[in-house]
């Protein structure tokens, strides 16, 4: 018999190891392509039940608990609340799949017209009136500006400035036009801090109250 010491461990299975991490490298490196549409394992009516990928409709999902609750102090039979759910759900279901077979193709084809209504106007009316409009517009604008900056913005302003002159005082009990004009002056100082604008005309209105 041969002692322990002399005794030595092999891996049998080192080589195939090697072999499957070299196999995955190259599977990582060049991953193989996908199959066809044709041989693929997943169905093509995987696809056709997506109706919603937009979630265009997604607030309507709607089930039972959301449209009908309880409270804890207000129960019915338990058997009673379970074939109302039931119900609830068949008829949603069935319901609307009656009115989707009677109702789908028409509302479909109607849309459908509306829409190639909306899309031809869109494209043959709409659209070349904006761009008439857009390349018309900047003339009236360059026009407009002028006229404005020639004639609207300098009688603005004279008018601004000949207005600026002029103060209405408001009193209650009828007083004298000396009385007034102190007073317009008092308050004439006190906007322009003491200094009496000799170029400026003074208006006085006087409006007695009853």
């Amino acid at each position: 018999m041969m002692s322990d010491e002399y005794l030595v461990e092999c891996n049998i299975d080192d080589d195939d190891d090697e072999e499957e991490e070299d196999d995955e490298y190259v599977k990582k490196i060049h991953p193989s392509p996908p199959p066809p549409p044709q041989f693929s394992s997943t169905s093509s009516l995987s696809q056709v039940d997506i109706r919603d990928p937009c979630g265009v409709n997604k607030h309507l999902k709607i089930e039972f608990s959301d449209v009908l609750a309880e409270p804890a102090s207000t129960r019915s039979y338990d058997r009673v609340w379970v074939y109302s759910g039931i119900a609830f759900e068949s008829m949603r279901l069935w319901g609307y799949r009656c009115l989707t077979a009677l109702c789908a193709v028409p509302l479909s084809c109607l849309c459908g017209c509306l829409f190639a209504l909306l899309a031809c106007m869109h494209i043959w009316c709409v659209m070349p009136c904006i761009q008439v409009f857009h390349t018309c517009l900047p003339c009236v604008r360059s026009l407009w500006m002028s006229v404005v900056n020639i004639f609207i913005t300098p009688f603005c302003t004279s008018v601004a400035r000949c207005c600026s002159g002029i103060y209405v005082v408001f009193s209650k009990e009828p007083t004298d036009s000396g009385s007034v004009l102190a007073h317009l002056v008092k308050h004439c100082e006190r906007l322009n801090k003491g200094s009496w604008s000799s170029h400026s005309h003074q208006v006085v209105a006087l409006c007695s109250g009853s």
